[in-house]
């Protein structure tokens, strides 16, 4: 009946999945909107369901269910041009009995009949009906109105400030559960079936006093394999859930070993600039094979050794097993990503390592390293000032990188060097 559609269409962004199948939307999706001069959080949730069948659709009604309990009021959606339903009168019954707020929303709106059609909404007993069009934006403003005077405190912080730390994996190394497990709670819906995780879900989390936002995704394919429709949005959603994190937890499936995959997705967070820790989930499984511990290690070194500056931990979903730990690694991965160093101490290692290991001539040009200070943090970013930029080898970048690392530490996050001409001096040079 179009809810996440209506609800991109009141945060004003592309969050929730939108396709012409019922059932598309599954967990609950948050997001905070600003209007009339309050801030409050919406929530779009999958379809209730009177007499759900099945696992996924149980679960989704779960989710809708603890949606509705943690909200202040309820924007009842049904579909205007079917009108009340039996079902939705069932449903209606259900809202009810919350006692809270409760707002009728007619949706597909988009004509002046069918506004009049919206009366027959009244039928469902509730005292507000709002005529809505998602696809026109026809009613949204009465409805954010509505959902502004009924949002109750708005005393609690924006995520802003918030460490984001995205949850990312391919399809079915429980993510999802790894979720749960560190809030504690059934916040995500877990199922077996891979591709049970659809939109990019943010939920607030305190962890050792600190606030954090916890981003679930769906699993990310490789891109041959990305069926269209929801699969494709669902992974464009894991993708831009990546851009929009500080931090990544890199879910590997401990049972199966690295594939591919796990490391394509390794390139895209190295690409993107952000923090990462590598968690080896199931380890409870692992544990009943062949290799040892430290030979896991070992492979997952060696595949990732592209990134050998994230951190990696084995963990269990399932029992709950060093599950806090992940957080732990993350919170300072965030720290080491927001680091700035002093200008003076910077190039006393930075000189310190010229002299330990001169750069290397080419073409009958020697290389000067003259200067150095951090342009950016998130990630910690340097610019060199050189006599020839482009004399700079790639392994010699790597060596200064690892002196930087050495004396400064940035665990768990990328580290990027640019080096630039001194005009000065390569006039000198010359």
């Amino acid at each position: 009946m179009g809810k996440s559609t209506l609800f991109n269409r009141l945060v004003r962004r592309q969050l929730a999945v939108i396709e012409d199948t019922p059932g598309t939307t599954r967990d609950r999706n948050y997001a905070e909107v600003e209007w009339a001069g309050r801030q409050f959080t919406i929530v779009d949730t999958g379809g209730i369901e009177a007499v759900p069948e099945g696992e996924i659709a149980r679960a989704v009604r779960e989710q809708a269910l603890v949606a509705m309990q943690e909200a202040n009021a309820i924007a009842f959606c049904i579909d205007v041009e079917t009108g009340a339903t039996a079902e939705d009168h069932e449903v209606a019954n259900l809202l009810r009995r919350s006692g809270k707020p409760i707002v009728v929303v007619a949706t597909k709106s988009d004509n002046a009949a069918r506004r009049e059609a919206s009366a027959d909404a009244y039928r469902l007993g509730f005292e507000d009906v709002l005529p809505v069009s998602a696809l026109h934006g026809t009613g949204t403003g009465d409805l954010l109105d509505w959902c502004a005077e009924h949002a109750g405190s708005t005393e609690e912080s924006s995520t802003a400030d918030r460490p984001r730390i995205a949850i990312v994996g391919r399809p079915n190394v429980g993510k999802s559960s790894l979720l749960n497990a560190l809030v504690g709670a059934e916040r995500s819906i877990v199922s077996a079936e891979p591709g049970t995780t659809r939109d990019a879900i943010d939920t607030v989390h305190l962890h050792r006093d600190r606030e954090i936002v916890l981003i679930d995704t769906a699993g990310i394919r490789r891109r041959g394999r990305i069926e269209v429709g929801v699969e494709k949005y669902s992974v464009l959603r894991a993708i831009r859930a990546v851009d929009r994190a500080d931090v990544v937890l890199l879910v590997v499936d401990a049972s199966e070993g690295v594939t591919n995959q796990d490391t394509h997705l390794g390139g895209y967070v190295c690409d993107a600039g952000r923090a990462c820790v590598i968690v080896a989930n199931k380890w409870d499984l692992h544990r009943a094979g062949s290799e040892s511990s430290g030979e896991f290690d070992a492979a997952l070194a060696e595949a990732f050794k592209f990134m050998a500056w994230a951190p990696f931990v084995h963990v269990s979903a399932l029992t709950h097993s060093r599950v806090g730990r992940a957080l732990d690694l993350a919170l300072a991965a965030w720290d080491e990503r927001r680091r700035r160093i002093p200008t003076a101490e910077l190039n006393r290692v930075v000189q310190a390592a010229v002299e330990a290991h001169a750069p290397p001539s080419q073409r009958g040009h020697r290389l000067k390293i003259l200067f150095c200070t951090q342009a950016e943090i998130e990630p910690p970013t340097f610019v060199l000032f050189t006599n020839r930029a482009d004399l700079v080898p790639e392994g010699y970048e790597r060596y200064l990188e690892n002196r930087l690392r050495a004396a400064f530490g940035f665990s768990g996050t990328p580290v990027r060097l640019r080096f630039r001409n001194r005009v000065a001096d390569q006039r000198e040079e010359a």
